[in-house]
């Protein structure tokens, strides 16, 4: 049997690609020099905040063959998660009684499962190609995930700084297959459209995207809720609304995301009632009804005591009622120091 050329292995890569629930998959040469400029730059800046991670490899991250020697190509591959309409995501945001949960959370947690997909998609190109070295990776080390998309051809880079599609937005995830088998690179770039329209500039809550492209995480409100393990900077809290776990608004906000496919992955649809809970529900939450309820999501890596944290603030810009007062009045005397003091904050702003 004639092996494949280098351009049929490729289309044939989509389609294994496809079998697997990916929405398309593309090849780059993994050369990300502009882009290491600019993530030097922004870790000089500061803006990555207390994410140590992105600064501690050194340049792995932005130099594939360091981090996998022998790497000569990146497979990147992307998967649709969007659960709802942006409508329905906005009427949440505009209710200050309910929680809001970035889409991406509301589902299952996608590193396991993209993470044993990606493996048997290598498996299937390591089957047709014979000896290959590889690793596959979902948010799983130093990996410059949205550069390579980038290069590969999947998107281009917004001005908030996540990938877009022309055809398929940006509510997806991402994830690669490192591999030293020389395919035959995607010379198929997608060019910039975002053009003049500043939309998720506007946008931000917190004004955290600082310039085009530049996002400054310590404002971000998903750095807040979700990477953040200390006290919630005073100057934000009124800012982050009922946001308890991430943030949309520079996506929702998105001309390009009115393209934007639902998703077909059941894994992706909210648990829990997550998409419309209201804060004094998930507040009620102990520790243990916490680590039941998200079994399985990625909301658990923020601990019980940070989703109190999140979920207090939110408390403190919802609507005055007895029910909202009682319910932190029992906090208020709680013995994680972190917890009281954005619970006394909470209160603060209904007894003014």
């Amino acid at each position: 049997m004639t092996s494949p050329l280098p351009s049929d292995l490729n289309q044939q890569l989509r389609t294994w690609a496809s079998e697997q629930g990916f929405a398309d998959c593309r090849v780059s040469d993994g050369q990300l020099q502009d882009y290491e400029t600019r993530l030097d730059e922004w870790l000089q800046a500061g803006f990555h905040g207390e994410m140590d991670y992105m600064q501690r490899h050194g340049h792995k991250r932005s130099r594939p063959e360091e981090l996998l020697p022998g790497t000569l190509r990146v497979i990147s591959v992307r998967m649709d998660y969007l659960p709802g309409d942006a409508a329905a995501m906005q009427e949440n945001l505009d209710n200050p009684e309910r929680a809001y949960v970035s889409r991406y959370a509301l589902g299952r947690d996608y590193h396991k499962m993209m993470r044993m997909r990606l493996k048997r998609l290598a498996e299937k190109l390591q089957d047709a190609v014979g000896e290959m070295d590889y690793r596959v990776f979902v948010d799983s080390a130093p990996v410059l995930e949205k550069a390579l998309a980038e290069r590969a051809g999947l998107g281009w880079i917004g001005k908030h700084s996540n990938l877009i599609n022309r055809g398929a937005g940006s509510w997806f995830f991402l994830g690669e297959i490192y591999t030293d088998f020389p395919l035959e690179p995607d010379h198929t770039p997608q060019r910039n459209h975002c053009g003049d329209c500043s939309a998720c500039i506007q946008a931000c809550p917190t004004a955290a995207i600082v310039a085009p492209n530049r996002v400054d995480a310590r404002r971000c409100i998903s750095y807040l809720t979700i990477e953040l393990r200390e006290s919630i900077p005073v100057e934000f809290r009124k800012m982050m609304g009922n946001r308890i776990y991430g943030c949309d608004d520079c996506q929702i906000v998105c001309p390009w995301n009115r393209f934007a496919p639902d998703t077909s992955e059941q894994d992706f649809q909210p648990r829990h009632n997550l998409d419309q809970a209201s804060l004094l529900e998930l507040f009620s939450w102990n520790e243990e009804e916490f680590l039941r309820r998200t079994e399985g999501s990625a909301i658990r890596r923020i601990g019980h005591r940070c989703w109190l944290r999140n979920i207090a603030v939110a408390l403190g810009n919802t609507t005055t009622s007895p029910a909202v007062i009682e319910a932190l009045r029992a906090q208020a005397d709680s013995p994680d120091e972190l917890i009281k003091e954005h619970v006394i904050w909470a209160l603060e702003q209904h007894e003014l």
